[in-house]
């Protein structure tokens, strides 16, 4: 392939009416964080996924850090999540003063471990005064934070079974997975808040914003007023606390009305390159192409592949040749408990999501990709193993 040649590992689609409602914003000068297509957006985002209740928010960081605190957890609390997602996930955690707990990755999601959930609560934690509490710290365990990564659903039943048996809050990060389901239900509408995210490299984009989902009314409030400054008066500046300025803009929410008219589409787009990685890489020795469990349907916002230590020594080289030659590969994300701001955090074993870290590649998916782009990512990668 020629070095000229770019193949982008994921990067937005804009084919609808994007132009046309980004005008009528400026036509009509409403472009801050008031305006029509910001309720238009989270009335239908909450209508396709199945809640009543979304909020839009800046971006998916702040989506999670406003889930976080509206869910109850405190300065010093610990939350609960796998070791194997973005920093973003834990960061939000550590924007409300709490302290993360890394647990493993199952090998079928990739998702949050249920057993290793199971193991830490029954065998590490205790109910004092109607709060669990971990026996080794003496910390409050305030919620648990599953992530539905690269657009594929964790195992949610169990998770959701073990919260109750144990009255924790579970928060869903959706960030990657808009439009996937698990067992036949859109994922970020089961647990009692869940976040999406719009980057943009997201299956839809605002060009940064993101969304707090949930059913429950009282929350839905808490989240609102804690997006816009926790004003409580219509007429004069008084505020019951200090909260934050996290509102999407109506620009925004216009790119993401007419991005939403089109998720089907996308969806469908991005099953198909998954499905020709699938075909053409799937009966490689040494190579596992990832699939959705069969309890899910997944977005596929991000095709993987897992390449053995005999078919490649050396999984960062490859990916740095891929990217010279135009083939924006990427590493899986690199654990968040080996990383300098979480060193000294409580980690459980992390056997499934070292390995997953250590022989993961990404593969480009944009929406708009090719036939004949993907058929250069799949001579591309084969060309450099072993």
């Amino acid at each position: 392939m020629s070095p000229r040649r770019q193949i982008p590992n994921a990067v937005p689609f804009l084919g609808g009416n994007e132009w046309k409602y980004v005008k009528e914003c400026l036509d009509t000068n409403w472009v801050s964080s008031a305006g029509s297509f910001v309720e238009r957006f989270e009335r239908e985002i909450a209508a396709y996924v199945g809640v009543p209740h979304a909020v839009a928010t800046v971006n998916g960081s702040a989506a999670l850090h406003v889930a976080l605190r509206a869910a109850g957890v405190s300065a010093g609390d610990e939350v609960v999540l796998p070791t194997l997602t973005f920093v973003a996930t834990a960061g939000a955690i550590d924007h409300c003063g709490a302290h993360p707990v890394f647990l493993d990755s199952e090998p079928v999601s990739w998702g949050l471990d249920p057993r290793r959930l199971d193991e830490f609560l029954s065998r590490e934690c205790g109910r004092r005064d109607g709060r669990v509490v971990d026996r080794a710290t003496g910390r409050r365990v305030a919620a648990v934070l599953a992530v539905h990564l690269y657009g594929h659903p964790c195992d949610l039943d169990p998770l959701l079974d073990l919260c109750r048996r144990w009255a924790l809050p579970l928060v869903e990060d959706a960030a990657e997975s808009l439009g996937a389901l698990y067992r036949g239900r859109r994922v970020g509408c089961d647990g009692l808040v869940g976040c999406l995210s719009f980057n943009g490299n997201k299956i839809i984009t605002t060009g940064g914003g993101g969304m707090v989902l949930t059913r429950d009314d009282v929350l839905a409030s808490r989240v609102r007023a804690l997006t816009t400054q926790a004003r409580s008066d219509p007429l004069e500046w008084v505020h019951d606390e200090v909260a934050f300025n996290y509102r999407l803009t109506n620009i925004q929410a216009a790119l993401g009305a007419a991005q939403l008219e089109q998720l089907e589409d996308f969806l469908e787009r991005k099953r198909q390159t998954a499905a020709h990685y699938q075909a053409a890489l799937g009966a490689l020795d040494g190579v596992t192409v990832f699939r959705e469990a069969a309890w899910a349907r997944s977005n596929y916002w991000m095709p993987a592949v897992l390449l053995e230590q005999h078919r490649c020594s050396d999984v960062r080289a490859l990916i740095r040749d891929l990217n010279a030659d135009g083939v924006q590969a990427r590493p899986v994300w690199h654990p968040l408990h080996r990383q300098r701001p979480f060193r000294g955090a409580r980690a459980g074993a992390t056997e499934v999501a070292d390995r997953l870290w250590d022989r993961g590649v990404l593969l480009p998916c944009s929406v708009g990709i090719t036939a004949d782009e993907r058929q250069a990512v799949i001579e591309a990668l084969i060309a450099r193993l072993a």
